[in-house]
């Protein structure tokens, strides 16, 4: 009876390593099988990722796709379904979301995006607020104050 611990590959399935380097009698020693002399017959041969023998290497022969705004401002998106967190009437600015753990960075930019409703009075000052979040904060009876 055939168990998983009496299984076995068929006879001529495996074949031994070849051991590389041990002396005359193996047939493959001396030069281990690398041959007389070159790059590749010595001992920490190797090419960069992407080098083609000298020929002009493919990531240079792509053309050059797309712009990287140096300028560029990123906001950390705040929704105002997050702002429910904050005591009605309180005052919401970067260093009470960074507090509360709706923005990561200290110095970050922060927009303000309509999803969700709002229940509570509050101050909201921000760098950017979406026209649908400034409308929600208005209609709970809060204030927007823009700061850009």
């Amino acid at each position: 009876m055939i168990t998983l611990g009496n299984l076995s590959p068929k006879k001529g399935a495996n074949r031994d390593r070849k051991r590389v380097g041990r002396g005359p009698g193996s047939g493959r020693g001396k030069t281990a099988t690398r041959g007389h002399k070159g790059s590749k017959s010595r001992s920490g041969y190797g090419v960069r990722p992407g080098f083609e023998g000298g020929q002009m290497p493919l990531q240079r022969r792509l053309p050059k796709r797309g712009f990287n705004n140096i300028f560029r401002k990123e906001y950390s998106l705040v929704q105002v379904q997050d702002l429910e967190v904050f005591e009605s009437g309180s005052r919401v600015d970067r260093e009470a979301l960074l507090q509360a753990g709706l923005v990561d960075k200290k110095n970050a930019l922060v927009k303000v995006l309509a999803n969700g409703e709002l229940s509570k009075s509050l101050t909201v000052a921000v760098d950017k607020v979406s026209g649908g979040a400034k409308k929600k904060i208005e209609a709970a009876g809060g204030t927007v104050e823009v700061s850009a």
